[in-house]
């Protein structure tokens, strides 16, 4: 079994926490592309099999351009945060038509202590959010088995930082799920240990997470009329 990231990961990331800037960068960019970029490059090629065996229609896309990972260069342009980098490094594993209409997809994060993996959708638009609530009020028990499985809740918890105080107009407020429905993000997430980040198991981890999560990213599929 591959081993992927290492301490040094971990040490690259914290030193940019603490030096945020370009100079400081530079002089430690190849301990990035050793430590941090490469690596991760590398777990995202090597997870395409598995996530091909989930569904074939999303891609682990190992690519520097236009791949699953994203830039660690941070646009501020609109932010009152001007520091130049994330002090983190994450990776899309996306649907195949993503860029044609919104999708669903899973996601990995590594940073010191902060590492984790999920599957949903983040900021979607209004109108996408009312197609998911409406798919959930009329579809329930489907949406049971895939969101709320005793062996999913037990291994993933709900993302709730933007829900909504109020149930959404026009659901009855007895309804089984109305909690569900206040969602702006519908995300599935659990935490990774440093110690599995930098360990001989991740790969296999993963695999498990993207095959475990699947039924609920098919659902939101299924509520965006995307194949799966």
């Amino acid at each position: 079994m591959s081993r992927y990231f290492s301490d040094a990961s971990f040490t690259f990331l914290r030193g940019l926490a603490r030096h945020n800037e370009k100079p400081w960068f530079a002089e430690h960019k190849h301990e990035y592309e050793e430590h941090v970029r490469q690596p991760f490059l590398r777990l995202i090629a090597d997870l395409q099999p598995d996530l091909a065996q989930v569904s074939a229609h999303f891609r682990a896309d190992p690519r520097t351009v236009g791949g699953s990972l994203f830039r660690i260069y941070r646009d501020s342009r609109f932010s009152n945060d001007k520091t130049p980098y994330k002090t983190w490094q994450g990776a899309r594993l996306f649907h195949e038509r993503r860029k044609q209409v919104p999708a669903p997809s899973y996601y990995i994060h590594l940073a010191p202590g902060e590492s984790f993996v999920g599957a949903g959708i983040w900021h979607p638009e209004p109108d996408t959010q009312r197609r998911i609530r409406q798919f959930i009020f009329d579809n329930p028990g489907s949406w049971k088995a895939a969101a709320h499985a005793p062996a999913t809740r037990r291994r993933y918890a709900f993302e709730t930082s933007e829900k909504l105080v109020r149930a959404p107009r026009g659901f009855p407020a007895d309804f089984e799920f109305i909690d569900d429905l206040k969602h702006r993000n519908w995300v599935l997430w659990r935490q990774l240990d440093d110690t599995l980040m930098t360990g001989p198991r991740l790969r296999q981890s993963l695999a498990a997470d993207l095959a475990a999560l699947g039924p609920f990213v098919d659902y939101l599929c299924a509520a965006l009329d995307l194949e799966f």
